[in-house]
């Protein structure tokens, strides 16, 4: 009998472990290939430790959007992928993703999660999408040509007027030496780094729902007017005229830069590629003073109809436990929970702390056709951006990036 029942044990053991292995379920995400320095690396520790399994697919940075939109359209969607946070308002008007309202909201840190990751992730009230990875824009500067300068290596320009004045003297150093660098014909770039000049200073780039473009806002020509004094003045390098953003980084990584608006992903490349560069970090300022970023990085998003919800909610669940969010923060993607923000990057370069502040308070602009108003190369504010930097008819471009912004936005609304 004893036998028999250590058999039947074994037997009941041997079944128990084959339905749990049956029961395992993976579920296929996406990544855009700018995600490959971390995602690789999240879906790795959670294999490791789950039943459940992802399988990851990169996707190069210009493909996702379409080839995403491509299979949905033909019934091969992933069940899940991590998208531009900027895209999640028009994937969710078009109703292809799946409404993850409830099960947002009944996590107990939801209201920790990044403020502008939630609102491009919410369409009409509904919520499509929820923060995944995070960047934020910053200012950064080179210390080292700051002391040569004369000026304090330590202290970073609070205010228009010290970036200006700041550059002024470093430009002065004189040979391939600059004082300020942005990329000019690049539209992606300046909604980055040069919004948040005018947000800081009280202005608007379109109104909060994303239906009215406001270009003409007197704040975003006050902006405008100060790049273009350092252009004339020659703070600027000639080439930035033509940077589409091929040099958005390099530029400053060169070591002959004084100061340029980056990208909190800046401060794991200089660490790790340009370790001989000193450089600061601190936000990008108003006219006056004060101070706001922009809050890039990734959505997760799960496609409608998905069988593997549970697979992907495990794994969100994973990446946002302390743990997770450790690795990811190791990896260069700023923690998107706000409570759990500091104990992620207690080990890390204190320079992180500076960008997951901005992050945290950082803005989204929200539209449902963002990529034709801002984003794409023929659209209004990259046409904007690539005249009125350098251009002779500043008012006339505005003036006309403005309608044309608000007809496309009219046109996305049906009107």
């Amino acid at each position: 009998m004893r036998r028999l029942g250590s058999l039947l044990a074994a037997t009941a053991a041997v079944l128990s472990m084959t339905a749990l292995a049956q029961a395992a379920e993976t579920a296929n995400i996406w990544v855009r290939a700018d995600g490959s320095n971390f995602m690789p690396q999240i879906v790795e520790a959670f294999n490791k430790s789950h039943e459940n399994q992802i399988k990851l697919d990169i996707i190069p940075n210009a493909e996702i959007v379409p080839k995403y939109a491509t299979s949905v359209a033909g019934g091969t969607a992933p069940d899940g992928l991590s998208l531009d946070l900027i895209y999640t308002p028009a994937f969710a008007a078009a109703g292809q993703l799946e409404d993850i309202t409830d099960w947002a909201k009944s996590l107990p840190y939801f209201s920790q999660l990044s403020p502008a990751h939630v609102k491009t992730g919410t369409y009409k009230d509904r919520i499509y999408g929820l923060p995944f990875s995070a960047d934020s824009s910053v200012l950064i500067w080179n210390k080292k040509l700051f002391k040569q300068a004369g000026l304090d290596p330590e202290k970073g320009p609070t205010n228009w007027a010290e970036i200006e004045a700041d550059a002024e003297k470093v430009n002065a150093l004189g040979g391939d030496i600059k004082g300020f660098y942005f990329s000019g014909a690049c539209g992606g770039c300046n909604i980055f780094t040069f919004t948040p000049l005018v947000w800081a200073s009280g202005g608007e780039i379109l109104s909060e729902d994303g239906s009215k473009a406001m270009l003409t806002d007197p704040k975003l020509r006050e902006a405008i007017d100060f790049y273009r004094s350092m252009v004339k003045k020659g703070l600027v390098p000639e080439g930035a005229q033509t940077d589409n953003g091929a040099n958005f980084f390099a530029a400053f990584a060169g070591g002959n830069i004084g100061i340029a608006p980056s990208g909190a992903f800046a401060i794991g490349a200089l660490n790790t590629q340009y370790k001989d560069i000193d450089y600061g970090v601190t936000f990008l300022p108003g006219k006056d003073g004060g101070w706001s970023s922009f809050a890039g990085g990734d959505n997760f998003v799960v496609t409608k109809g998905t069988k593997k919800l549970d697979v992907l909610k495990e794994f969100l669940d994973y990446a946002y436990s302390l743990e997770g969010q450790t690795l990811l923060a190791s990896r260069g993607s700023l923690p998107v929970r706000g409570d759990i923000a500091d104990a992620a990057l207690k080990n890390l370069d204190p320079r992180y702390k500076i960008a997951a502040e901005a992050m945290a308070k950082g803005r989204t602009p929200y539209s449902v056709v963002f990529n034709d108003i801002i984003n794409s190369a023929n659209g209004p504010w990259a046409q904007m951006i690539s005249e009125v930097f350098f251009g002779d008819d500043v008012d006339g471009s505005i003036q006309n990036a403005q309608e044309t912004m608000q007809s496309i936005i009219d046109q996305g609304a049906g009107k």
